[in-house]
């Protein structure tokens, strides 16, 4: 009889593991298997890389740009006065040399072009179709200015855009004897007014700056070199 039970237990497992088995596989389901291939899963790596960049770069922009850096100085005017911008962008002369209002930012945009940008007020010179002197609050190429060193070592700023139509004559940023800003087409490039000494300010820039600057000066001075001696080797070779 003991027998005879334990064969019947028996045959009820073996009855029921089945059965148990099943429903355990039955409740596992399958892994779902991708469709997609290598390629298509590294394209979408890819596109979410740069998805993530893309939002990195728009954060950026949020981000103020960096103000231009250039040669601290304080520009002397051969009559005796001080360029300097007041905070309400009015420019005049001065022989105060305490004023808190003559530093500019000379800064290099091109071969003897430069910028001139007060560090107190961010305003740029600029000088507009009129001959008249007035500020920017940005960089425009109204704020251009060529740089020449005249014969007495005075260096004199003239317009880009605007000159003479007739004699060509460039216009000067200038400082009569008065203390006074001039239009740019009474000035000539001749007279004490347009004659300018740019005087560095002290413990504002270093030396490693100035000679940045510098370099950068010498740079554009031989690429305009190269240029004009590939012009006439070209000029040459053709004709």
């Amino acid at each position: 009889m003991a027998a005879l039970a334990s064969s019947l237990i028996r045959q009820r497992r073996e009855v029921k593991d089945p059965q148990a088995n099943r429903q355990i596989a039955s409740k596992r389901k399958p892994c779902p298997k991708s469709n997609k291939s290598l390629c298509q899963k590294q394209i979408l790596i890819l596109i979410s890389k740069v998805r993530l960049c893309g939002s990195r770069g728009r954060k950026m922009e949020k981000r103020p740009e960096p103000q231009l850096k250039g040669i601290v100085t304080r520009l002397y005017c051969r009559h005796g006065f001080y360029l300097q911008m007041l905070p309400d962008g009015t420019m005049e002369g001065t022989k105060d040399e305490s004023s808190s209002f003559l530093q500019f930012n000379l800064i290099p945009v091109g071969l003897r072009i430069v910028a001139i940008q007060s560090t107190k007020t961010g305003l740029y010179v600029a000088m507009n179709s009129e001959g008249y002197l007035y500020t920017s609050e940005h960089f425009t190429p109204e704020c251009k200015f060529k740089e020449c060193v005249f014969e007495n070592y005075y260096v004199t700023y003239s317009s880009i855009l605007y000159r003479q139509t007739q004699s060509g004559r460039a216009w000067y940023i200038g400082i009569n004897r008065d203390g006074q800003v001039m239009k740019g087409n009474r000035v000539k490039k001749t007279k004490g007014a347009a004659h300018f000494l740019p005087k560095l300010i002290e413990g504002t820039k270093d030396k490693c700056s100035y000679l940045g600057v510098f370099c950068l000066y010498v740079v554009f001075f031989f690429l305009h070199l190269f240029y004009l001696f590939l012009a006439a080797y070209v000029s040459f070779t053709l004709f």
